[in-house]
């Protein structure tokens, strides 16, 4: 479990995991990085109250050297990653063992099952397991259980780990799908299972989840550069959403000045511009009206700023992500 910044969510993840009935025995490594709270004095009061949980240092705060740093101290063959802000399920563990020894899987893994406690956190909660805001992935929306380009935190053969090389700690972000990229290119089997649900707490603010999106999509782009046939339309559809957008919005300012400065009439008919970004909230809207119905009334009334600050930030991290980020260290 790489943890940094968990104060409010870590021992009741702990809790969860530590509660898990598996015959085969386990341990909980929590790898720590630089916290601005109570984070590593909460690892470290859990560590002495339970010999299963062992605390080792993640200088950088990274998850993939937590992650790289957590696998050369566990002891078993089977590792499962775990987020500080996710509740495993009962029976998580067996199950997931379960399926890796019924399938032959080199990682197995389930559903981002978010759930929010916020009327602001429901509505990201519904955007993200809704094909509308995340696109179909089967670990957002659900789906059958069969083969995946990646799933959800992951269960894994620790030799497959291995022979991959561990996790890219060049990847700040998207470091779990680039691993599970290499292990299918030498011929390991990602699996998805739909049995496996695991509660992910979403962003609580637009602030947030601006900059969760923003960092998602820049980190995508580096993925693309590196894998150019990984590039499909569902991770195209936002950023060419956020630029018919930025260039709506632009032509329609533009015509705006023009207007303004007594420009020819040429100019005047790029007022037209704001009618893209016009349209583009009027389908959130609907989506958020028709799509929405079952979510709470406070929750459904914050879905289009929701889908709009994901789909836009998304978006705009993709066409700026600077090449250097796809530079391996």
């Amino acid at each position: 479990m790489p943890v940094r910044n968990e104060e409010r969510h870590l021992a009741e993840a702990v809790e969860q995991v530590l509660a898990q009935e598996y015959p085969g025995g386990f341990e909980l490594v929590l790898a720590v990085g630089p916290s601005r709270d109570r984070t590593e004095e909460i690892a470290r009061e859990l560590a002495d109250a339970d010999p299963r949980v062992t605390v080792v240092p993640n200088p950088s705060g990274q998850i993939a050297s937590a992650m790289n740093a957590a696998v050369k101290a566990a002891r078993h063959d089977v590792i499962t990653r775990i987020d500080g802000h996710a509740l495993l399920p009962d029976g998580y563990l067996r199950t997931a063992v379960d399926t890796l020894l019924a399938t032959g899987a080199a990682d197995v893994g389930g559903v981002m099952a978010a759930e929010g406690e916020t009327p602001f956190q429901q509505a990201v909660a519904w955007c993200m397991t809704s094909p509308v805001g995340v696109g179909a992935a089967a670990n957002h929306t659900g789906g059958d259980a069969g083969p995946a380009d990646t799933v959800y935190l992951g269960v894994y053969r620790r030799d497959a780990i291995e022979r991959a090389g561990g996790y890219d700690e060049s990847m700040l972000i998207a470091e779990d799908w680039e691993l599970n990229y290499r292990i299918r290119a030498s011929g390991g089997l990602i699996w998805f299972t739909p049995d496996l649900r695991v509660i992910y707490r979403p962003r609580a603010s637009i602030p947030a989840l601006a900059k969760q999106h923003f960092r998602y999509g820049r980190w995508r782009r580096v993925v693309a550069r590196r894998y150019p046939e990984t590039i499909n339309l569902r991770y195209l559809a936002a950023p060419a959403a956020a630029a018919l957008n930025a260039l709506g919005l632009l032509a329609g300012v533009a015509g705006v000045a023009g207007t303004l400065g007594e420009a020819g009439t040429s100019v005047r008919y790029l007022m037209l511009g704001f009618a893209v970004p016009a349209a583009y909230l009027c389908g959130v809207a609907a989506v958020a009206a028709v799509g929405a119905r079952g979510v709470p009334a406070g929750a459904r009334a914050r879905v289009p700023a929701v889908l709009a600050t994901m789909h836009m930030c998304w978006g705009m991290g993709f066409l700026t992500s600077p090449r250097r980020l796809a530079r391996r260290r």
